[in-house]
């Protein structure tokens, strides 16, 4: 990959900060993309609080280093990774735009993992939408989603999940993903819905099988 990192156009985007718990490479564990090297960005800060939720520590954004556009830019670069996750937390806490302007300098391509809880502020060429009962989306926010993600944990989740899927846009990949505590259980019931609706497809968190991040 080109090293643009000291491209002159990126100046104005590196004063930008942002709350980061962690970045790292691996693979996408979940939904549409998953399989597929990624460079993740995990940001901190959460406005949505689920109760089964495997990275509370992302909560607080106070508790997690700034770093700046041209910081993220830089280790992304070094990682090698053709595709970027941004996710968290909730990443829509935060205007993205400047971020995705900085890392469009280096040809990646941009993925949001979001709930939707508010504006997309941002160039994104794919968002998952993975919304929860605790907190609405954002209107706006579904005629944009690529993927529909949700996250099953009781049978009242598959006829929520169907009315989610209502208000996305008709190419809309269909997703759904059973909480990873419940998972065996929860699959005795997302099984037969799969095969009585196909144009949902299953979800599995493969990653926490592999034993990855």
């Amino acid at each position: 990959m080109a090293d643009k990192a000291q491209d002159p156009r990126a100046s104005e985007w590196t004063t930008g900060l942002l709350p980061v718990m962690e970045t790292f490479y691996s693979l996408q564990g979940e939904g549409a993309n998953q399989g597929k090297p990624a460079f993740f960005i995990r940001l901190g800060g959460c406005d949505v609080g689920c109760v089964w939720c495997d990275v509370k520590e992302s909560w607080p954004a106070q508790l997690h280093p700034q770093k700046t556009f041209h910081e993220l830019l830089l280790d992304v670069q070094h990682s090698g990774a053709q595709n970027v996750v941004v996710t968290g937390g909730e990443p829509t806490l935060y205007d993205l735009g400047d971020l995705c302007r900085s890392l469009r300098a280096i040809s990646v391509s941009i993925w949001l993992e979001t709930a939707g809880t508010g504006p997309i502020r941002g160039d994104f060429d794919w968002i998952c939408l993975s919304p929860k009962k605790f907190k609405p989306v954002l209107e706006e926010n579904y005629p944009v989603a690529n993927e529909l993600k949700v996250v099953v944990y009781n049978k009242s989740d598959l006829e929520w999940a169907r009315l989610q899927s209502e208000r996305v846009n008709e190419s809309c990949a269909l997703f759904l993903q059973p909480e990873w505590s419940r998972e065996r259980a929860s699959l005795d019931f997302i099984l037969p819905f799969l095969l009585e609706n196909p144009s949902w497809r299953l979800s599995l968190q493969t990653h926490k099988y592999l034993g990855v991040r």
